[in-house]
């Protein structure tokens, strides 16, 4: 046991999660659901496989050819 060591820090927001948690424990399942709704879909990837070979290399500077001096 170490004499100087400092009880774990929680911030605020933390124990506020904490007990968020508690309180209603299927928030997890829920947060789950929703992510799968929004985010989380399969990938074609034959569809991706198209996408890539017909992209146009962009050159290393894109803004040179368009810049202007201004005129006097």
């Amino acid at each position: 046991m170490n004499i100087f060591r400092r009880p774990d820090y929680q911030s605020e927001v933390t124990q506020f999660i904490g007990q968020l948690k508690d309180q209603k424990p299927a928030l997890d399942a829920q947060q789950q659901a929703g992510r799968a709704l929004l985010w989380d879909k399969d990938v074609d990837r034959e569809i991706w496989a198209e996408y890539r070979a017909g992209r146009v290399a962009q050159k290393p500077y894109v803004y040179f050819e368009n810049f202007r001096k201004p005129r006097p």
